[in-house]
């Protein structure tokens, strides 16, 4: 795990669909080749920063309460819904305009999958991840939401209110516009150098002893940037609808916990054996993940059986999206406990029975 840490993280960033980003798909491609795996890369397009489409999104709230047109600030509120409710809008095409990729690799055979999963691209910042901001991340976040669901109304029934709530966005319009312009890409040791080292070394065990079960190491790009490479591997057809899927996301700091689920506008609840287990054994607490999103998004979105595990400190991955996200704030000993709680969890599932 070190080596391989030490690999992705010498790199200045993995910013998604980055020419970087591609550097470390093949830096993780060769590794996994120099250790005899067969490696299939999925490429698709992806935007590099959530950034461009929030900034259009703010735009159209914005405008359209500034202009006081309804049918404007409805398409706004409609975008702002979609997007953070995992979806996709009619116009995201439009963004995804970079080449990014997923690592995809594969031991056993059997009528039972298993998909490890973490990403390896890294996000840019923002003031609002600043240590002095980033614990109010989910008010500021409510708040916007409020704001952008009652733009279209504010617009038919106080033309003044509206024009208010219409600066606010434009101002945020302006903020998102000068981040893409100065804010530089973090890291990432912890989200997520930790989870694709963790997730290798757990294939790696896995592999020797598998009877009945094909794992797929499934190494996701752009996940920053709306889990991209997850959700075009979701769509692929390569993943059997019955497999179970366990995530890796932010393990290198922190209490451990695991999510039952995850959403930040709809929340969906983890369903099937994973969730199940993980109730059954210690080592980790659950918690109903409500900050962000996971590359699980599109999976439980399609009724996977998932799980994502993560470590969290005061509720918060540590150094989230900040500059400070570096290998000196990652602790090896939370990689070793969160692989050999993911050991555990797999044998109780039947996955390898050789692998305590």
């Amino acid at each position: 795990m070190r080596q391989l840490f030490q690999m992705l993280t010498d790199l200045p960033h993995r910013g998604s669909a980055t020419a970087l980003e591609a550097q470390a798909a093949e830096i993780l491609k060769a590794y996994l080749e120099g250790r005899g795996y067969k490696v299939e890369t999925q490429r698709f397009k992806a935007p590099r920063s959530y950034g461009p489409e929030l900034i259009f999104i703010s735009s159209l709230l914005a405008f359209g309460a500034l202009l006081v047109w309804w049918p404007l600030a409805l398409l706004g509120t409609y975008g702002f819904w979609t997007y953070f409710s995992g979806g996709s809008s009619f116009w995201s095409h439009f963004f995804n305009r970079y080449d990014s990729q997923n690592l995809l690799s594969r031991a056993g055979s059997g009528p039972k999958t298993l998909v490890l999963m973490a990403h390896y691209d890294t996000a840019k910042t923002f003031f609002l991840y600043h240590p002095r901001q980033v614990k109010r991340f989910r008010l500021n976040f409510l708040l916007n939401t409020a704001l952008a669901l009652i733009t279209p109304f504010l617009v038919l029934i106080a033309p003044g209110g509206a024009r208010v709530v219409g600066l606010y966005f434009l101002l945020q319009a302006v903020l998102l516009i000068h981040r893409e312009y100065t804010a530089p890409y973090v890291n990432g040791a912890n989200d997520n150098a930790s989870g694709v080292v963790v997730a290798i070394d757990l294939f790696e065990r896995l592999a020797p002893g598998l009877s009945g079960w094909q794992v797929i190491l499934a190494l996701t790009g752009a996940e920053e940037v709306g889990a991209k490479g997850a959700e075009y591997l979701a769509h692929s057809g390569q993943i059997p609808p019955d497999a179970l899927v366990l995530n890796l996301d932010n393990i290198g700091r922190g209490a451990l916990f695991y999510a039952t689920g995850e959403g930040m506008l709809t929340y969906r609840s983890y369903t099937g054996s994973l969730i199940k287990k993980a109730r059954q054994i210690s080592g980790a607490e659950p918690i109903e993940y409500r900050l962000a999103y996971f590359d699980t998004r599109p999976f439980a979105a399609r009724g996977y059986s998932c799980l994502t595990l993560i470590r969290l400190q005061d509720g918060l991955p540590p150094h989230w999206h900040w500059p400070s996200d570096t290998p000196a704030n990652v602790d090896s000993l939370a990689l070793e406990h969160t692989l050999e709680y993911a050991r555990t969890l797999l044998q109780s599932l039947g996955v390898d029975r050789g692998l305590a």
